[in-house]
C-alpha cells in the first residue's frame, strides 16, 4: 500500500485509496518504487473499490502523485506482529511444530538405543551415530537392488530394508561388545575413548566403501506428496510415516523392556549384577544382547532418516551430541523421560530455527537445557532406586 508521507511508519491496517481526497495532493513527495501491498484499494468514480493487482506492486511517481492511503472504515483491523498477522503466525507455528515432530521422531529413535546402552549398561557409546549410518547405507543398498532387479516390488522395499538395517547394526553391535566393550565395563573414560576411536574407524570405512558424497534413496510412489490440512498447511506423507514408525518402535521397545522375560533379566542385571548371576541369569549374554538391541534400534533410526534426508559418512556425528543431550535431559534410565526430552528439545529448536539461524537455535536450546540440568541434575524423569 502507499503510506501517508506525514506518517513515519507504514500503516498496518487494510486501506483504500481515495482519488477525491484533497490531501492526496501532498502524496507527490512519496518516493518512486514504494511497495504497494495487496490490501491497498483504488476508488472508482462510482465509489466502488477494487484491490491493486499483485501482492507486491511497486508504485511509480505518476501513480503516487494523486494517491493517499487512508483507513478503510468498512474492514476490520488486522493485528500484526512485525510483518506477520495472527493467522500467518498460527500457520507458521503449526508448520514448524510438525517439522519439530519429524525431528522428534529421529531423536526418539536415536535416543531409545542410546538410552538402553547408556542408561541400562552405563556405556558411553560415542559410535552410536555410526551404527545409525550403517542402517542408512543398508537401506540405500536395498533400494538400489530393488530398483535394479525387483522394480515391481519397489513400493515395499523399505519394510525389508528396515529389518535388514536392524539386523546389520545389531550384529555389528554384538560383535563390538564381544571384542571391545566387555573388557571396559566400569571404566567410563576408557569406554568413551574406545568408542570414539571406533567411530572414526567406521567413518573411514564408510568413506572407502560408499564414497565421501552423501547419498539419498528414492521414495516409493505412495510416500510422495503431501496431505492438505488447510489451504496454508501441508503435511508431507513421508514425515507422517516416520512418526508412525517411531510410535510403533517405541511401543515395541517398552513392551520388550517392561513386559518380557528378557526385559526383566536386563533390569535385574542393571540393579544387581552379582545377585542376577547367582539366580542363574547369564549376565554376559544379557549384556551382549542389550548392546546389540541398542545398536539395532540405531540402525532403524538410520533407515527412517533416509526417508527425510540424505546420508554421508559423517552424518552420524551431527546427531550424537543432540542424542546424548536428550538422554541426559530426560533421565539416563527413563524411557518416558527420553520421549519427553526429545519432544521438548525438538519443538524448541524447530521453532527457533524459523526466527534465527540453525546454529544459533541449537546454541540457545543447549543453553536452556544446561540451565534446567543445573536446577535438576537427575533429569526430568529420574528413576527412584532403593539403596
Amino acid at each position: 500500500m502507499v503510506e501517508d508521507p506525514r506518517r513515519p511508519r507504514q500503516a498496518r491496517w487494510p486501506v483504500r485509496v481515495d482519488l477525491r481526497d484533497r490531501r492526496s495532493r501532498r502524496a507527490g513527495s512519496v518516493p518512486e518504487g514504494l511497495p504497494v501491498r495487496s490490501g491497498a484499494r483504488r476508488t472508482f468514480p462510482q465509489g466502488q473499490t477494487a484491490p491493486w493487482r499483485g501482492s507486491q506492486v511497486h508504485a511509480s511517481r505518476p501513480r503516487v502523485a494523486n494517491l493517499l492511503a487512508t483507513r478503510d472504515p468498512f474492514r476490520r483491523r488486522t493485528w500484526m506482529f512485525g510483518d506477520y498477522s495472527i493467522g500467518d503466525l498460527g500457520s507458521i507455528f503449526v508448520m514448524q511444530g510438525f517439522a519439530g515432530l519429524i525431528l522428534f521422531s529421529v531423536y526418539v529413535l536415536m535416543a531409545l538405543g542410546l538410552a538402553i546402552i547408556f542408561g541400562q549398561m552405563g556405556v558411553i557409546n560415542m559410535a552410536h551415530g555410526e551404527f545409525m549410518i550403517l542402517g542408512a547405507y543398508v537401506t540405500w543398498m536395498t533400494s538400489n537392488l530393488f530398483q535394479a532387479y525387483l522394480p515391481s516390488l519397489f513400493s515395499g522395499y523399505f519394510f525389508l530394508a528396515m529389518i535388514l538395517a536392524f539386523l546389520a547394526s545389531g550384529a555389528l553391535g554384538m560383535l563390538v561388545e564381544w571384542v571391545l566393550i566387555r573388557h571396559l565395563y566400569k571404566r567410563p573414560l576408557d569406554t568413551l575413548l574406545a568408542t570414539w576411536g571406533l567411530s572414526l574407524m567406521l567413518q573411514q570405512a564408510y568413506r572407502s566403501v560408499f564414497g565421501a558424497r552423501e547419498v539419498g534413496v528414492e521414495l516409493p510412489q505412495w510416500m510422495l506428496g503431501s496431505l492438505h490440512v488447510t489451504d496454508s498447511i501441508e503435511v508431507p506423507i513421508n514425515g507422517v510415516f516416520v512418526m508412525c514408525l517411531t510410535v510403533l518402535i517405541t511401543i515395541s521397545v517398552a513392551y520388550v523392556l517392561y513386559m518380557s522375560r528378557w526385559g526383566r533379566q536386563v533390569r535385574a542385571v542393571v540393579q544387581n549384577r552379582i545377585m542376577a548371576g547367582a539366580v542363574g541369569i547369564n549376565t554376559e549374554k544379557v549384556d551382549r544382547y542389550t548392546y546389540g538391541l541398542g545398536c539395532g534400534i540405531a540402525g532403524v533410526a538410520g533407515s527412517a532418516f533416509t526417508m527425510i534426508g540424505s546420508t554421508g559418512p559423517t552424518s552420524g556425528q551431527l546427531y550424537i551430541v543432540d542424542t546424548f543431550l536428550v538422554v541426559v535431559f530426560g533421565g539416563a534410565a527413563s524411557l518416558l523421560g527420553t520421549i519427553a526430552s526429545a519432544f521438548s528439545i525438538s519443538q524448541t529448536q524447530s521453532t527457533l530455527e524459523f526466527f534465527m539461524s540453525g546454529s544459533m537455535a541449537k546454541v540457545l536450546t543447549l543453553l536452556a537445557v544446561v540451565g534446567i540440568l543445573m536446577l535438576r541434575p537427575q533429569g526430568l524423569f529420574a528413576l527412584k532406586v532403593r539403596k
